[in-house]
This record gives structure tokens, C-alpha cells and sequence, in this order.
């Protein structure tokens, strides 16, 4: 369906997505984000999976936006692509999402990277938002996630003069969750990716809710917010099981209901 572009491997409760376009350091253009969209949009519907990580290459996660493509692109050709939903629709997931970086991941990578709920990035990992060099602006979420993440003065420096953050600065600026060595990049995000997978899939995916309302409103809002999803919690089969668990001294048995 998507030519080899995604490639998508199940190991339940994970999935693994990678980004598949080597010859140009997994640029991403049309192609690529209709069949990424596609593959996260059927994995967030399936029960058995409760963790995606999403990767790309050692060379590069993704190296930003294919350049050509948006050479030769108008801004009605642009409107009429419809590319912010495809970026809506990533931000929309309900399943917890592990970015796995290693090598570039500047432009539209790093919007990506961004996307998911935490990055794990090889100590090779680059991060930048280059896109002033073009005579363009970071345009699927670069200044605002970059900025809530690092803050303003370093979220101005990387957008503003393009320098590249690696992964340590990365990791200490609160861009990145964890560096890892060069080797181990992809075998960590899974690791990540199963220690989610092993907690109740409700609460992981209102957690997820409420963290990134988090973001998105004054602390009263959030607050509010985060009491309502506890409630809802509360109401799930998986609370139950959890809490029974503890009292018993085993280990629960989640069936995400």
C-alpha cells in the first residue's frame, strides 16, 4: 500500500514504525506522511497494541521535509495538500507514542520527534529547525513544541540561527527523555515502549490527556481537567484490577477496559 516507505513491525503489546526513504536521509513528503498517518491511525485502533515506537534509520530519523517537493509547491498548492491534518491526526493518538531518534532529525523530523509523547535518542542525535535558511519557518509545530520544551531563549537560538542541538543538550535543555549509546537507540525505545505497555491502557492513555493539556491551558483548567480523567479512571475495569493487584501482592492482568 505505501511501497516500502513505512515499515511496520508488530511484537504485541508494541509495534514498531519506521521511516523508510534511505536515499534521501527519510525526508518526508506526501507519500510518506499519507502511508505514516495510515499505519499509526490502523495501529491506534488495535486493542493489542498499547505502545507504538516510531524510527527511523541510523543515519537519520528524518532529516526534515522534502525540499523539492515544497520547491515547486504553491501556497494553494500547500492549502490544498490538507498537510496539517496529517499532523492533527498524529496529535489526536490515543496510543502512547516513543519516538526513537538517532543521526538527523531537523526540520520536519524534529516537528515529528516532537509529536510523540517522549523521545529516546542515540548519543549521535542532532536536533534542529533550520527552516529560516530556506526563507521559511518551521510550520507543523517547530516554534510552538520547541519552545515549550526547551524554552524561549534556546528555542530562539536553535529556530533563528539553525544551529543543531545534540542529544545531550537535547536531553538537558527538556527536549529528549533519555540518550543512549549509539548502538542501543532502537532497543531502548522498544524497552520504553514495553514498560508502557505494561500499565493499565486506559489510565496510560488519559494520562497522556491530561499531560498534554498540561500544555494547552492555565493550571486551574488543567487541574479540573486532570480530576475529571481520574474519575474516569476510577470507572474502568483496569482501576479494579490494579488496585486488587496491589492489595493481593501480584501482578495485575490489564485487558484495557
Amino acid at each position: 500500500m505505501n511501497d516500502g516507505l513505512v515499515l511496520v513491525e508488530r511484537d504485541e503489546p508494541i509495534a514498531v514504525v519506521l521511516l523508510n526513504r534511505p536515499e534521501v536521509m527519510n525526508a518526508l513528503n506526501d507519500e510518506v506522511m499519507i502511508a505514516l498517518v495510515g499505519a499509526l491511525e490502523q495501529l491506534d485502533r488495535d486493542d493489542a497494541v498499547r505502545c507504538v515506537v516510531l524510527g527511523g534509520s541510523e543515519r537519520a530519523f528524518a532529516a526534515g521535509a522534502d525540499i523539492a517537493e515544497m520547491a515547486r509547491a504553491s501556497a494553494i498548492d500547500m492549502y490544498h495538500a490538507r498537510r496539517a491534518e496529517r499532523w492533527d491526526a498524529i496529535r489526536k493518538l490515543r496510543t502512547p507514542l516513543v519516538a526513537a531518534v538517532s543521526g538527523y532529525c531537523l526540520g520536519g523530523g524534529c516537528e515529528l520527534a516532537m509529536a510523540c509523547d517522549l523521545i529516546v535518542a542515540s548519543e549521535t542525535a542532532q536536533f534542529g529547525q533550520p527552516e529560516t535558511g530556506l526563507g521559511i519557518i518551521p510550520g507543523a509545530g517547530g516554534t510552538q513544541r520547541l519552545t515549550r520544551a526547551v524554552g524561549k531563549a534556546k528555542a530562539m537560538d536553535a529556530i533563528l540561527t539553525g544551529r543543531f542541538l545534540d542529544a545531550h543538550e537535547a536531553e538537558r535543555a527538556g527536549l529528549v527523555a533519555r540518550v543512549v549509546a549509539r548502538e542501543a537507540w532502537l532497543e531502548e525505545a522498544k524497552a520504553v515502549a514495553l514498560a508502557i505497555a505494561s500499565k493499565g491502557p486506559v489510565a496510560q492513555r488519559l494520562a497522556k490527556e491530561a499531560v498534554n493539556r498540561a500544555f494547552e491551558s492555565t493550571l486551574e483548567t488543567g487541574l479540573d481537567f486532570e480530576r475529571k480523567l481520574l474519575y474516569l479512571a476510577f470507572a474502568s475495569e483496569d482501576a479494579s484490577e490494579g488496585l486488587t493487584a496491589f492489595t493481593e501482592k501480584r501482578k495485575p492482568e490489564f485487558e484495557g477496559r
